[in-house]
């Protein structure tokens, strides 16, 4: 199983940005896929995550409002756009799948975000 993250980069505060995560080897149709980042210095966080069967998110209160997490079945991939970023969402990204609901089993490398102000 791999699951290929992509889309970070470097953007101002206030912008966007689209992350993607691609999954291969397997699907999760009953399982969870989502996000955690972690920033220099500090712990990994989690940021998002979408149960793969009925579409129910949930997000960290930190971007509630301002982050979407979706997935497209046909392509077995994840997306996470991120609007009206801050400075504080700066980190590395990494994109996480289970095969249930209850447990994220795969990892996959990160991709860094970098918010300036």
């Amino acid at each position: 199983v791999q699951l290929q993250a992509s889309g970070g980069g470097l953007v101002q505060a206030g912008g966007s940005l689209r992350l993607s995560c691609a999954a291969s080897g397997r699907t999760f149709s009953n399982g969870v896929m989502g996000w955690f980042r972690q920033a220099p210095g500090k712990e990994r966080e989690f940021v998002a995550r979408i149960i793969w069967s009925t579409g129910s998110t949930y997000y960290a209160d930190s971007v509630k409002g301002r982050f979407s997490i979706s997935r497209d079945n046909a392509k077995n991939t994840v997306v996470l756009q991120m609007n009206s970023l801050k400075p504080e969402d700066t980190a590395v990204y990494s994109c996480t799948a289970g095969g249930r609901v209850s447990a994220f089993d795969y990892w996959g490398p990160g991709t860094l975000v970098t918010v300036s102000s």
